[in-house]
């Protein structure tokens, strides 16, 4: 603009030629007649550089996809969830849309006042990670505190899954001891199999070396050859992956209503912990943790050369008037149907986490399915 304004100057104020004013300027003379046209139309106001090319870009993103992504980012952020662009993108898709691309969704977010900049953060590239490669290698385990409506102080022990992210046990009890931490550790091996090793930091619940002894679970890990780790003391990053689920749970628990008691708050955690388990796709894994952990075989610790496999369970029971029988499941029961026409059978059930198999007490296969645990019912079908 600057270079425009001296051309109109020197032809219009000062009276010089066209042609002198485009040698001396190093533009054409077409050039120069042109602005000096558009200012004689338009004034100062018609120098300024005009933006060219089409008026929406050919590649933008479509503003109904726009709209899209942020009605689902707020939903996500008014439900207590992670809104990241890979969680909205995991969720456009479940839901039979096309995503465009993570660095598409996170522009829009950006361009929409979604994304504040903060500089002030360490590299992800100056980050020392460590990372399983199968289920059940590491299990990652912590207390962290909470309130009820009252102000009354509870505490929450979990135990996650290092490789997936699932949360495997994640339990409200009124003061942490490490008694509750035995009795949870063994509670929830039942459900998912013995780990290989585990890791926690240097609290009086798990470690007492300290006190130059061996707290309960210390002593328990070593009989069953479970190898029992440790942060190094004020580095909470060691545990990076119970500390982050730390920060998500009491994110979602703070867009709940308070819990009056200790049991009122234990089903809203499950609740929270059945959605971030089977529904909620981690950035980490690029879905629900719970699908990555029985994607793969199971790390198993092992004593004198023998791994110690996960446990399965063996239930005999009998068959009810409308041919269904009852199955428990992480606290919540199901009902499977076998038919009719083995009304007062007795039948064995052999589970072995999801895979389930129903036979006679003359081992005739009745049904073998893989447990929905989303559904109360489990109708039968061509499993």
């Amino acid at each position: 603009m600057d270079l425009a304004q001296y051309a109109v100057t020197a032809v219009l104020v000062e009276g010089r030629s066209v042609r002198a004013v485009a040698a001396s300027t190093g533009r054409s003379k077409t050039w120069v007649q042109r602005h000096v046209a558009l200012y004689r139309e338009g004034g100062e106001e018609a120098l300024a550089p005009r933006k060219r090319g089409p008026a929406v870009a050919i590649n933008r993103t479509a503003f109904e996809m726009e709209d899209a992504i942020v009605a689902l980012r707020k939903q996500l952020l008014d439900d207590g969830w992670d809104a990241g662009a890979r969680t909205i993108h995991y969720h456009l898709a479940e839901a039979g849309t096309a995503p465009p691309a993570l660095s598409t969704i996170h522009r829009v977010l950006v361009r929409r006042g979604f994304v504040t900049a903060q500089p002030q953060k360490r590299p992800r590239n100056s980050w020392i990670r460590f990372e399983s490669n199968l289920p059940n290698e590491t299990w990652q385990s912590d207390m962290t505190h909470w309130q009820l409506e009252n102000n009354e102080p509870v505490e929450i022990i979990n135990f996650i899954d290092d490789y997936s992210r699932a949360v495997l046990c994640s339990s409200v009890v009124k003061v942490a001891r490490a008694a509750d931490v035995v009795r949870l550790f063994f509670a929830t091996t039942a459900l998912y199999g013995l780990p290989e090793s585990v890791l926690s930091d240097n609290g009086a619940i798990y470690t007492s070396t300290y006190r130059e002894s061996h707290s309960g679970l210390e002593i328990d890990l070593a009989l069953l050859g479970i190898t029992f780790k440790h942060g190094k003391p004020y580095h909470p990053q060691t545990q990076g992956k119970v500390e982050r689920y730390h920060q998500t749970l009491k994110k979602w628990l703070r867009k709940q209503p308070a819990a009056t008691s200790i049991d009122e708050l234990q089903r809203q955690i499950d609740g929270f912990v059945r959605y971030y388990n089977e529904t909620r796709p981690h950035q980490a894994r690029g879905c629900p943790p719970m699908h990555a952990w029985r994607a793969l075989d199971k790390a198993t610790p092992t004593i004198e050369g023998q791994r110690l496999l996960a446990k399965t369970r063996v239930r005999h029971d009998r068959v009810d008037d409308t041919g269904c029988v009852t199955l428990r499941y992480r606290r919540r029961m199901h009902h499977v149907s076998l038919g009719r026409r083995y009304k007062g059978r007795r039948i064995i059930i052999l589970i072995a986490d999801l895979d389930v198999r129903v036979i006679t007490e003359d081992g005739e296969l009745i049904r073998h399915f893989t447990l929905n645990p989303s559904k109360d019912y489990q109708p039968r079908r061509d499993d």
